[in-house]
């Protein structure tokens, strides 16, 4: 062992060291693969599709401050349900997507930057509004990864973002527009120190105290760059394969054996002799010519197993299942299929909750609510005493679907039934507020009663007792 490890002496810096050296570089190949590399795009659509789909959704929990009316809070969570579906089609400062459509941006960052910015962009009243409140995404290369420097106040600038004494970020030091933006005044490429309160800094770290986020990409850099030139030598090769060549072929070229006269009739304006390929033609060759045709090396049997297993070794580096990252589903069967989303999806899970709902939707939230009670359109009793009991929210993602949907909804039915699951838990799985649901069901119910339609005609049958294709009639 100490033999074979005796040239492997690898580096001991700390992650944020090896960030500010190769930082940069790294980014810029990632966000050059996304672009150009169809297995890298497809795998960046794949995990922004199943981190935060059509989006994560907020469920408020209003504090009941009058318990003999509890139907105040209801009452106060559906006018606060409205206002939020109507701020966030304005969320976006740029007006190109709404605050679902943010997530999925964030999403995307996450997965090509390692990291994003998000900055509170407070509005004016006659901004016309639904709440005096918009947001603006940054990517990653809007803060300097080489800026670092000391402060005269005893705060210390690392890599972009400012730190107090004890390690608090205080501020974040932005470019005024992207440095590698050639459409940008060059004057207007001038830091802007924004305070930590109004940035929101998404990233998942590998390690303790790092400062800045690594492309999720990174561990499969090099294997899509290699594979993609491998892939483009082995399309020329069949290119060159598909191309038919003639070659004529003499025992004496300068010698008397050769009409002159035809040669000459039979040369290009190149001055290069030609055969014409036609259909039907026979060709009459001069005496002592011989024909040979070019046979190039075909790609070999190799090509495929080989494309596979780098591909395999790939979406292990990215965390991701081998059909939803590279579209093949040739090798895809139930049983490997389901096996993958559910390693992938726990994960993904992880960076729901820990990432994406701490990071950004939980603090987003926090900025609607200050921005609609600063501004008078949602009154909250006692808020100002006890902001964190408006706070409560549970955020609903969106319904991962599965192969085959029957057998789950039979599972869920029959967890209902034995107890051990709530139906609101099942309703929140697919993505909906149980209390919405269950408000419409019974509104529905109400309708129908109302113009005579009888409910058991149209009431779902149960499907725990029914025979599944695993379980023949009559198996125990």
């Amino acid at each position: 062992m100490a033999r074979r490890l005796s040239g492997w002496v690898p580096s001991s810096a700390h992650v944020n060291t090896l960030i500010q050296q190769s930082g940069q570089t790294t980014l810029a190949r990632a966000r050059y693969l996304i672009r150009n590399n169809g297995y890298a795009v497809n795998a960046l659509e794949c995990f922004a599709a199943n981190l935060v789909g059509a989006g994560i959704t907020p469920r408020w929990i209003p504090p009941v401050r009058d318990k003999s009316k509890p139907e105040d809070a209801a009452e106060l969570k559906k006018i606060a349900q409205q206002l939020w579906l109507d701020w966030t089609d304005e969320a976006d400062a740029e007006g190109l997507t709404d605050f679902y459509g943010i997530q999925r941006r964030a999403a995307r960052e996450l997965f090509a930057a390692g990291e994003c910015f998000v900055r509170r962009r407070p509005r004016y009243l006659d901004d016309g509004l639904t709440v005096p409140l918009q947001l603006q995404m940054l990517p990653s290369e809007m803060l300097d990864m080489a800026f670092t420097q000391d402060l005269d106040n005893g705060n210390r600038i690392r890599q972009g973002i400012e730190f107090d004494r004890i390690g608090r970020r205080v501020a974040y030091h932005f470019w005024s527009a992207h440095p590698g933006d050639t459409t940008e005044r060059m004057s207007a490429r001038l830091r802007t120190r924004v305070p930590a309160a109004d940035v929101l800094h998404i990233l998942d770290p590998l390690e303790g105290g790092q400062v800045r986020g690594l492309s999720r990409m990174t561990a499969a850099i090099v294997s899509l760059w290699v594979l993609d030139a491998y892939d483009d030598a082995e399309l020329e090769r069949k290119k060159t394969a598909a191309l038919f060549s003639l070659f004529i072929t003499r025992p004496d070229p300068e010698g008397e054996l050769f009409d002159k006269a035809a040669e000459e009739k039979a040369k290009s304006g190149d001055g290069v002799a030609t055969v014409r390929l036609e259909p039907g033609l026979a060709q009459v060759l001069m005496p002592g010519e011989d024909i040979k045709t070019s046979t190039p090396a075909d790609v070999g049997p190799n090509f495929e197993s080989f494309q596979y297993r780098t591909l395999v070794r790939i979406c292990a580096a990215l965390g991701l299942p081998y059909a939803g990252a590279t579209g093949d589903v040739l090798r895809a069967n139930y049983s490997n299929q389901r096996a993958a989303l559910i390693e992938a999806r726990r994960r993904l899970e992880a960076l729901q909750h820990g990432v994406m709902v701490y990071q950004l939707c939980r603090p987003i939230w926090q900025w609607f609510i200050d921005a609609a009670v600063l501004n008078g359109t949602l009154d909250l009793p006692g808020y100002a005493d006890d902001p964190k009991s408006y706070r409560r929210v549970r955020w609903i993602p969106p319904r991962w679907e599965w192969i085959d949907p029957l057998k789950d909804r039979q599972a869920e039915e029959l967890a209902v039934d034995m107890r051990s699951k709530a139906l609101s838990h099942v309703i929140e799985q697919e993505g909906y507020d149980s209390d919405e649901v269950f408000e419409q069901i019974a509104k529905d119910q109400e309708r129908m009663r109302a113009l005579g339609i009888d409910l058991a005609v149209i009431r779902p049958r149960s499907f725990v007792n029914e025979p599944s294709a695993d379980r023949p009639v009559g198996s125990g």
